[in-house]
């Protein structure tokens, strides 16, 4: 008989894959009939893509918020912009130096770097609203939208007035009925998948003995970061590099700014032992990234920079886990 945490361990490996098969699907089906409408690839991409990369997150988001796990819901979102901007661009520029492109550069990097910085300051410093709890509550969500809609209007007018330098997504063109299956299979995935994850981590951890908070920034993270993971390192081996760091980037201003955001919306997150380390350590990776960028006549992320992000997650993931 299996022992009854490595059945949780399994359940969660289930869950994920569940989840991440589910956004798979529901972004095909979408972007599907999001082309029926005549809706052009480069705004498909802009959109349903761009908000499918983050629906792991988003999901596990909204269950964790439903079932009062709040801690979770925080280190998910932490947990996995740390693993974006460290695991996986620290491997992705071992295997190709990252190319940086020059909006990324001006824009859509300080953006990351604010995210984290904004967030830090939300949990290190009690609100100005009068509310005696640190965390990000509904007002602090509330700001965060209001960012995130300020990312989304300067993403969409600057590719208005730079064609040129957008790319469009190739969406796969299905019958409607398929794509309303992929869809509906997608929905049922998502949910089915985020109930998995959220009820087994907090399972795993009571077992162990750990917080939830951990669990959260170590295996659920990872987890819903797999997909950016597989997708960057074998763009690096084709030496496609600069499709990693835009991926990368742009699902860590989603998560925060969206995915967190909507959360406190829903249900104020309170601050847990070790959030503003967290808050700091996804701050740092984006200032890290930038430093590398802008400090080379080739604007990219350079092998030794991506040993540089690697080595730091591991002195960070080692001084976390010695705070438990």
């Amino acid at each position: 008989m299996l022992d009854a945490t490595w059945f949780l361990v399994i359940v969660l490996v289930v869950g994920l894959v569940m989840l991440v098969k589910g956004a798979d699907w529901l972004v095909d089906g979408a972007s599907s009939i999001a082309k029926h409408f005549g809706i052009s690839d480069l705004v498909i991409g802009l959109t349903v893509v761009a908000f499918g990369t983050s629906m792991p997150e988003f999901v596990v988001n909204m269950v964790s918020v439903a079932d009062g796990v709040t801690d979770l819901a925080v280190t998910n979102i932490l947990g996995s912009n740390i693993i974006n901007t460290y695991v996986i661009l620290g491997l992705t520029a071992l295997v190709y130096p990252v190319v940086s492109q020059k909006r990324s550069r001006d824009f859509d990097i300080p953006m990351s770097i604010i995210a984290g910085v904004v967030v830090f300051v939300f949990v290190a410093f009690p609100s100005p609203m009068g509310e005696a709890q640190k965390g990000v509550g509904r007002i602090e969500g509330i700001v965060l939208l209001l960012l995130f809609a300020y990312f989304l209007y300067n993403t969409f007018r600057h590719t208005k007035d730079h064609p040129d330098e957008a790319s469009a997504e190739e969406v796969k063109q299905m019958s409607k009925g398929r794509a309303i299956v992929f869809i509906l299979l997608g929905l049922v995935g998502l949910i089915v998948g985020g109930e998995m994850i959220v009820k087994s981590a907090v399972k795993i951890a009571t077992k162990m003995g750990v917080s939830e908070a951990i669990i959260g920034l170590t295996i659920v993270a990872l987890g819903t970061s797999l997909p950016e993971l597989a997708t960057s390192v074998m763009a690096a081996f084709k030496h496609n590099s600069d499709i990693a760091l835009g991926n990368v980037i742009g699902s860590n201003i989603f998560n925060v700014y969206f995915v967190l955001a909507t959360s406190a919306v829903i249900r104020p997150l309170p601050a847990y032992e070790g959030i503003a380390m967290d808050a700091w350590g996804a701050a740092l990776g984006s200032i890290l990234v930038w430093l590398f960028v802008k400090t080379n006549h080739e604007r990219e992320v350079k092998r030794w920079g991506g040993a540089v992000l690697l080595i730091v997650y591991a002195g960070y993931l080692t001084y976390r886990l010695m705070l438990v």
